[in-house]
């Protein structure tokens, strides 16, 4: 016995194809089966001579020990969409298909579905279809119960609307909440509960509405492909950056020329999990802003006279907050390109 089941991988197949089913969308059937998945770009609406396709892949990192432990499976599903499709949005584009990796040591059909499932359930948030992945098990390269996870995005773009463009001093910076922690700096966030003698299924001592610790930190990533879309439509953006980990100082920077620089004068109150870490940690600003998103999960770099009109979208899209970050100065010299002229609160 070579510990790998064909049956458990064919059931597995069978229990997820309504899942993904559930994710057709123009261009592609999310049909399960084959050796690779299709996509027509021209059904979605995109002409190949004038079209970029973007590519983005990521993991869910040591977040999925979280779920290990706890046995929560379906969010990290959603994670694992979210990691991928918010870095591919950053470029213009649109997020077309999504497929998957699963690895484990034996395979759980219940478990893996669950992941799935969380995976299609990120693909309807995205607007895009999961055409297909790949399921190994592999005795002894993963602990019992063990399993990790890899997600590959693929999008597209006019090629005159890629992203950044036209970035520039007078530019102003809008911030969407983040949902929690989301991906990044889970190795930190575990040894910090650890160092606070909690478990995961300890009471949320920074949130008494949000059940256990395991629960709070399991809150999927959020997804802004629906919200960013009609600013992309309507050329109201030129830039965007995606918070995750080397929070909102080395991300900014990645969507910014070399002459500008940020200048912070209206980050938010940090939420209650991120105060709850900063106390536990020690840590100071700016280490907390190279780490954590600290509850700021997407930028927007928008001209300011479209602001009123960015936000308005924003609100129709269902982003009822929208931080007013800052706004883009020149650039002296090898100064830092982003200045937080405020503190973490």
């Amino acid at each position: 016995d070579a510990g790998v089941s064909i049956d458990a991988g064919n059931s597995l197949v069978e229990m997820i194809k309504p899942a993904c089913k559930a994710t057709r969308r123009p261009g592609c059937d999310a049909d399960l089966g084959g050796f690779g998945g299709l996509f027509d770009l021209a059904a979605a609406g995109y002409k190949s001579e004038d079209t970029i396709i973007i590519g983005a892949t990521d993991g869910v990192g040591t977040k999925l020990r979280v779920a290990h432990m706890t046995k929560k499976h379906e969010s990290v599903g959603i994670d694992l969409v979210a990691m991928c499709v918010n870095d591919l949005i950053v470029a213009g584009g649109e997020p077309l298909f999504f497929l998957d990796y699963f690895a484990t040591g034996k395979l759980d059909v219940n478990e893996a579905a669950a992941v799935v499932r969380g995976i299609a359930e990120g693909c309807s948030q995205a607007g895009c279809g999961l055409i297909g992945g790949e399921t190994a098990e592999m005795p002894s390269m993963y602990a019992p119960g063990d399993y990790d996870l890899a997600g590959f995005s693929v999008g597209a773009v006019h090629k005159d609307k890629v992203l950044p463009q036209n970035v520039s001093a007078g530019d102003v910076l809008l911030g969407l909440p983040s949902s929690g922690v989301h991906s990044n700096g889970f190795s930190l966030v575990r040894k910090l509960v650890e160092k606070a003698n909690l478990d995961y299924e300890s009471a949320c001592p920074w949130d008494k509405n949000a059940g256990t610790v395991g629960d709070s930190l399991l809150t999927p990533t959020k997804i802004y492909v629906k919200c960013c879309l009609p600013l992309l439509k309507k050329d109201m953006l030129t830039g965007l950056s995606h918070i995750t980990g080397g929070g909102l100082l080395e991300n900014l920077p990645r969507s910014l020329p070399s002459n500008v620089k940020a200048e912070i004068t209206g980050h938010p109150p940090l939420p209650a999990v991120f105060s709850w870490m900063k106390q536990i940690s020690g840590l100071d600003d700016y280490e907390m802003l190279r780490t954590f998103n600290n509850g700021v999960g997407m930028v927007l770099i928008v001209k300011s006279d479209v602001v009123d009109e960015a936000k308005t979208l924003l609100r129709e899209a269902g982003e009822d907050v929208v931080y007013d970050l800052g706004v883009l100065t020149e650039r002296q010299g090898d100064e830092e390109q982003v200045e937080m002229k405020c503190s973490l609160a």
